[in-house]
């Protein structure tokens, strides 16, 4: 089975304890560390309050973290040139997200697929928020 990738969102709903997406995380774990691309690191890291830097550390450290290499950069701009041809929009970060794990054959936990219309990109089923 393919790894898994998890998008900045799912990180920081299982920081704030959504059960829900807890408990994806500990089904995934059976297949392994799951992983997130430098970029969620990023993401996660700006939106610290004071008082959780600690468990987000451990959380994060935790983690595999996939870097933004040659391969990923082009493929990320590729996938961002092809959808700008189709009048849509991807941001740098989902694009090097998706192109992450489209190059390394990576499952996405994410609540927000809608910023992924991406051929070929594998998601793992989450319920989206607020349903």
């Amino acid at each position: 089975m393919a790894g898994f990738l998890l998008d900045t969102d799912v990180i920081i709903w299982h920081l704030r304890g959504r059960e829900e997406t807890t408990e994806a995380l500990k089904e995934i774990q059976r297949y392994g560390v799951p992983s997130c691309s430098v970029l969620s690191i990023l993401e996660v890291q700006l939106g610290i309050k004071k008082g959780e830097e600690g468990k987000t550390l451990r959380f994060l450290d935790a983690l595999k973290v996939f870097v933004v290499d040659r391969s990923i950069a082009n493929h990320g701009a590729r996938l961002i040139r092809e959808q700008r041809r189709k009048g849509i929009t991807l941001d740098i970060p989902d694009a090097v997200i998706a192109a992450t794990c489209l190059e390394h054959n990576l499952i996405l936990l994410t609540y927000n697929t809608r910023h992924y219309p991406i051929p070929g990109l594998q998601f793992y089923p989450l319920s989206p928020i607020g349903s």
